[in-house]
């Protein structure tokens, strides 16, 4: 097996480590890396290795929240395994939308719109959305701030502030973490199921799965925190299952083999994509505590803006 090669699918699985979670769009990168940098192998088998390396960084996701999402914990009482079967079932309505609507525009999409212009564009809109939001954010957190001193204990019933709600308004920075919903377990099923159709955006590449899914939680009421941390967990069925689908599409469809060469690539890209997952998820929900969603809406901007203009002169 050519090191090279492996190098390369090292690489790839660097980039998905860290922009699977973050909502800049993990396709999207691995779709414009693929214009500068080619693995010598089939377009079936790359067209399945860009999905397939995901079940590595998903796996961080299994381990760093293994007892959340373990309804069968010795270290929980019944009501705790009560709470983790409705979990997972919030968890499965969500992926209900864009599993009936992607599985069968999934070739079309494919063929369509797995291209740089796409890309590109769908990282500004969105870049301009998250950076919309966040700022009607701050703009509705005085209003908030006014609710909250009208009720005992100074803060509106289910409401979370990052800092003392009997704070003035101008100890608020734009860091603050608020929402009615600060805790997963609180994340009613209407909701839920409110996130699960914001995903559907996501099959458009350069759109950004978890992108999509919190610019849904916060615009339904989740804190950064929730609406980050529920993103992560939507991710388990949602990459399992597109995973599968590709699988099963370069084997029986496309008539796909796995020589020694192929599973060295997606060994390596997979295990990559997982040690780095584990730092990113690490550092992403610290990140959101403290800090708004903006600086990633500049970054897809202008990133954005570099694509459309290279794939503009290119063609």
């Amino acid at each position: 097996m050519d090191p090279i090669e492996l190098l390369k699918s090292a690489f790839l699985g660097l980039v998905e480590g860290i922009t699977e979670w973050l909502p800049i769009s993990s396709t999207g990168h691995m779709i414009l890396v693929d214009e500068f940098m080619k693995l010598n192998v089939s377009t079936e088998f790359m067209n399945m290795f860009l999905v397939v390396i995901q079940l590595g960084a998903i796996l961080a996701v299994c381990v760093l929240f293994f007892h959340d999402l373990n309804p069968f914990s010795p270290r929980k009482g019944k009501e705790g395994r009560r709470a983790t079967w409705a979990l997972w079932g919030k968890i499965v309505l969500a992926c209900l939308p864009a599993a009936i609507i992607g599985i069968p525009l999934d070739d079309f999409m494919e063929e369509h719109l797995y291209n740089g212009t796409v890309v590109a564009l769908a990282l500004i809109v969105y870049g301009i959305a998250f950076i919309a939001i966040e700022l009607w954010r701050k703009r509705a957190l005085p209003a908030r701030l006014a609710a909250a001193s009208t009720v005992p204990g100074g803060r509106p019933a289910g409401a979370h502030f990052a800092t003392p709600a009997a704070a003035d308004a101008s100890d608020f920075a734009d860091d603050t973490d608020f929402g009615a919903i600060a805790r997963v377990e609180d994340l009613p099923v209407k909701t839920a199921f409110g996130i699960g159709c914001f995903q559907v955006l996501s099959l458009i590449p350069g759109t950004s799965r978890s992108g999509s899914t919190i610019i849904g939680g916060l615009l339904l009421g989740c804190t950064r925190s929730v609406a980050s941390k529920f993103t992560f967990f939507l991710a388990i069925p949602v990459m399992f299952g597109a995973s599968a689908l590709k699988l099963v599409k370069y084997v029986v469809l496309d008539g796909g083999t796995f020589g020694t060469g192929e599973l060295a690539i997606m060994g390596v890209g997979c295990l990559v994509a997982f040690v780095v997952s584990l730092v990113a998820i690490k550092w992403l929900m610290g990140f959101v505590r403290k800090h708004t969603f903006i600086a990633f809406g500049v970054y897809r901007i202008v990133l954005g803006a570099i694509v459309l203009g290279y794939f503009l002169l290119v063609a």
